[in-house]
């Protein structure tokens, strides 16, 4: 198998890779052994240089990055500009705290002396999608590397030339060689490499499905596994909602990197009164979505990132409509070069169709009336996803009612779900396990080991009373 850069915009192949042999991957998991072994002794302000280096490169050179990104997998330049910088942002983020993040931790138990310490697993094998394809690699690069395990990229086989360009990223900020490392391998080498002894974690983020097997790959070999999966995201709006305010974020949130991210909105539910309103001003601003080459800087909406992709999405639709949903935008399949959709609204899809359990990855958003905030809440929850969620209500009961009751891992209120540097990210039910992100995701692939070092005064009863039975 090839790897590919295929223009979305024309469906073109403009660069070809070769995959990595078996000894090629094999001389690679070596190389990652061997430099552990060193490198988790390397001091932390020294990591934190590299690591300040890195992040220095990707805001110097966002632009370049940036047009890596639109060519291989479509987003809008901006966008993948501001990916790269927010990479950037991660970088310094961790080579700020992670001194404090990973500094013993006193624990009272007098007499004794005791403390946590925490210590790197290993080589950490991350398996990562090509929508954000740096900065769902840094945001596990980043911590892992200042944790003083080495990294080793499984990237997916459209983004290559981002692949590549990740590993000399760390090299050409001081990294040693191995710490982090580019296998081109295609997804029918991932199971081996999880039974590998050398891969001590597994970090994956992808589709339910892909979480589903490396999370039961890695569970049998006893290794720890974060899965960050799908979404889709409610984003429930109340009466006392700004809704100008919440209709353009609501689209917005839709269609941010094509409709092609996690954490998108994809559900939009509205409340009575307001729910006609809602849908007439949503509907309206969808329809004059700017869709185009993402080159150019108006572009709000560029091409899907894979026919695949694209053709699933629209096969989901077609089967939604004939279920019952309605299609008030949208729905047509281009013809023509590359991988277009155009922006869709469905509304009242029934339960079990496509558009009401599935994720939609792409322009396609899903509208739902509710009665009252309760019923929206009943709406939101009836999903096997729990990633993100975003609700819009100026009343205080009702933000605390959303806070507590919605099965997700976030909650926006009066915002976008989006992730950030310092909070943890991560998901419920089938939208995975585990946390990135803040100092919950550096300790994820640590050994957080206890240490008690008794004292003479503890250990002398024991003695005694020992003696005596004798």
């Amino acid at each position: 198998m090839a790897f590919a850069t295929v223009d979305p915009t024309t469906g073109k192949t403009l660069r070809t890779f070769s995959p990595h042999s078996p000894e090629e991957v094999e001389a690679r998991l070596k190389l990652a052994q061997e430099t552990f072994h060193t490198y988790r002794h390397t001091p932390l302000a020294t990591r934190a240089g590299w690591m300040r280096r890195a992040g220095e490169l990707l805001e110097g050179e966002a632009d370049r990055y940036g047009r890596m990104m639109t060519e291989e997998m479509g987003k809008p330049l901006e966008a993948a500009r501001a990916e790269a910088r927010k990479c950037a942002s991660a970088c310094h983020y961790y080579a700020e705290h992670a001194e404090r993040f990973l500094a013993d931790e006193p624990v009272a138990t007098p007499p004794d002396t005791s403390f946590v310490r925490y210590q790197p697993l290993g080589p950490v094998l991350a398996i990562m999608p090509w929508n954000f394809p740096f900065w769902q690699v840094v945001r596990f690069a980043a911590p892992a590397l200042m944790a003083g395990n080495v990294g080793l990229l499984k990237h997916a086989h459209n983004v290559p030339q981002c692949a590549l360009a990740l590993e000399e990223l760390f090299l050409r900020a001081g990294f040693p060689k191995g710490a982090f490392q580019t296998l081109l391998v295609d997804s029918k080498a991932v199971r081996g490499l999880i039974e590998d002894p050398r891969i001590r974690a597994v970090t994956l983020t992808g589709s339910e499905g892909a979480g589903r097997d490396v999370g039961q790959h890695s569970g049998r070999q006893l290794k720890k596994v974060v899965l960050e999966l799908g979404g889709s995201d409610p984003f429930i709006v109340l009466p006392s909602a700004d809704l100008e305010q919440a209709v353009e974020t609501a689209v917005k949130a839709r269609l941010i990197n094509n409709g092609q991210s996690c954490i998108a909105a994809k559900r939009f539910i509205a409340t009575e009164p307001l729910y006609a309103e809602f849908e007439r001003r949503f509907v309206e601003r969808m329809r004059r979505a700017v869709v185009g080459d993402p080159l150019e800087p108006l572009t709000e909406v560029g091409p899907l990132a894979t026919e695949g992709i694209r053709d699933g999405l629209h096969e989901q639709v077609e089967r939604s409509v004939a279920a019952g949903a309605k299609l008030l935008l949208g729905g047509l399949k281009p013809s023509g070069p590359g991988f277009w959709y155009p922006p869709t609204v469905l509304a009242q899809p029934p339960p079990g169709t496509p558009a009401y359990t599935e994720e939609m990855f792409g322009p396609v958003a899903v509208l739902f009336r509710a009665k009252d905030a309760q019923d929206a809440l009943r709406i939101a929850n009836d999903s096997p996803f729990g990633l993100g969620s975003s609700v819009w209500t100026r009343d205080e009961a009702e933000q605390r009612l959303f806070i507590d009751g919605l099965e997700a891992g976030s909650v926006f209120v009066n915002g976008m779900v989006a992730s950030d540097p310092r909070l943890p990210f991560g998901g419920v039910k089938a939208s995975g396990h585990g946390r990135e992100l803040a100092r919950h995701g550096i300790l994820e692939f640590l050994n957080i080991k206890t240490v008690r070092l008794v004292s003479a005064s503890s250990t002398a009863p024991a003695r005694t009373q020992a003696q005596a039975n004798e």
